[in-house]
């Protein structure tokens, strides 16, 4: 096993990856190597979202993707969707409408919402059911995740509109 250097484009910045190995997942880079903890490793399989970051716009299991196929492109994680001590309106309405509880599932829940809402700006109930589906909650019974994305939405709307 080799180990290699490469530089990922994470939040906006450069990180050179060292002591890494090229079939290592993003996930175990963002946190191991480059200290984003944000990005929660929970089934490693891609089946519960808790690692779900922004690969070029893309949402994606990180502990799915090598890192070494992200390089070139731009990664944002959890700790990028806003200035450090700023929450995104995402992560405010989360707070207030009470969809953090534990806190394991609410980095990729937020980066599932993020995405959704840049993509439609306008959802319906059923495909915010359908866009967060790939995202396991065991704490919240995801209403009140729903109530967030919900409010959020609004929010934008009525920001666009000048209301």
């Amino acid at each position: 096993m080799s180990n290699e250097i490469f530089t990922l484009h994470v939040n906006g910045e450069a990180h050179q990856v060292r002591d890494s190995w090229l079939g290592e997942n993003l996930m175990d880079v963002l946190r191991d190597r480059l200290g984003l903890m944000g990005s929660k490793g929970a089934c490693e399989q891609g089946e519960c979202g808790s690692c779900s970051v922004l690969v070029d716009g893309h949402l994606v299991c990180s502990c799915l993707v090598m890192a070494a196929s992200a390089v070139g492109q731009q990664v944002v994680t959890i700790e990028g969707v806003a200035p450090v001590g700023s929450p995104s309106d995402v992560q405010q309405a989360f707070v207030e409408f009470g969809a953090v509880q534990c806190g394991f599932c609410t980095p990729g829940l937020i980066m599932a919402v993020h995405d959704l809402l840049e993509r439609t700006p306008d959802p319906g109930d059923t495909e915010i059911r359908e866009e967060l589906a790939g995202n396991i909650c065991r704490c919240t019974g995801y209403g009140r995740i729903i109530d967030a994305v919900q409010q959020v939405a609004v929010a934008r709307r009525t920001d666009r509109s000048g209301a």
